[in-house]
């Protein structure tokens, strides 16, 4: 792939946004330092930004030619941040503010693949004590209820009776923000990550816990990542143009990561897109990156061109 951007000070000075106050803080913190010391490593002008109080303010304190987004989680993936930028009419990272707040709330993303034709588990919303019953009815057990609004699985808990079901709800409620129940699909977990429109080599994970929760993704080792998938080329391409389809039908531009499950069956059902993923040593767009033969410095130079 050539690259947009032949020479590092072609970037201009660039803020590496960090941190932000949503639940995903220490893993934005992480992601961040590894963005910042790896553009720094190519020789890139870049200073990190830990975003806790006035963007603006910590944008206009320093002269910035672009951003490179690196914030979780409400505030930062949620259209929030994107609008500030534009207003600021700096060039940042990542989707704009509709693919942003779209994809950040789980339901509404669920709404446009329907409308787009994109297989997603059934769901029932969450609100009141009568609704509880209703998902009992409609989608029986086991179901898994998340917080609409949250990333890295922060909320999320499996539910295989009623009584779960109301300790799940509960739980999820805390965070504020709308929550639901999905129907659990049993099956082979995959993650899709897309660079510029261009699919990266889809990963099969396998975990001990429930599913694949914060636990797993960032502390445990136990969790298994298989790059190549097992998947036969065919069957490979069908999903990978699958989550191509599932980022345009949001909106999604730059980069993002999909995540599925493929049933015994052998049929996709699309979970959830996010479009600020994590760049930690846990995290699978590097790792799918990798796989294609690009290493993470690499990743972060073509991340960061988006942005021109």
């Amino acid at each position: 792939m050539k690259h947009r951007i032949g020479q590092p000070g072609e970037f201009g000075h660039v803020a590496v946004l960090m941190g932000g106050t949503a639940a995903e803080r220490e893993v934005s913190l992480t992601s961040g330092r590894a963005v910042l010391a790896a553009l720094q490593q190519r020789g890139v002008q870049a200073t990190g930004v830990d975003v806790q109080g006035n963007l603006v303010e910590s944008l206009l304190a320093q002269r910035f030619d672009r951003a490179f987004n690196i914030i979780h989680g409400r505030g930062g993936e949620d259209g929030v941040l994107q609008g500030t930028l534009e207003s600021l009419r700096l060039p940042y990272t990542g989707s704009g503010v509709l693919a942003s707040a779209l994809a950040m709330d789980k339901l509404r993303t669920k709404l446009c693949w329907i409308g787009a034709g994109i297989p997603t588990p059934a769901w029932c919303a969450l609100e009141t004590e009568d609704d509880l019953v209703r998902c009992a009815e409609e989608l029986g057990f086991p179901v898994i209820v998340k917080p609409s609004a949250e990333g890295s699985s922060i909320g999320m808990s499996r539910a295989a009776t009623p009584e779960e079901l109301r300790t799940a709800w509960e739980s999820a409620s805390r965070f504020e923000c709308a929550v639901f129940a999905e129907q659990w699909v049993e099956g082979l977990e995959y993650t899709a990550a897309v660079l510029d429109d261009e699919p990266l080599p889809l990963i099969r994970l396998e975990t001990p816990n429930a599913f694949y929760d914060f636990d797993a993704k960032y502390r445990a080792n136990t969790t298994r990542y298989h790059c190549p998938a097992g998947l036969d080329a065919a069957a490979e391409a069908r999903l990978q143009h699958l989550a191509l389809k599932a980022c345009q039908a949001v909106g999604v531009r730059g980069w993002g990561r999909v995540d599925l499950l493929v049933d015994a069956r052998g049929k996709p059902w699309l979970i959830e897109v996010n479009t600020v993923p994590g760049m930690t040593d846990h995290s699978l767009v590097p790792m799918a990156a990798q796989a294609a033969g690009i290493p993470f410095d690499e990743l972060v130079w073509r991340i960061l061109e988006t942005s021109v």
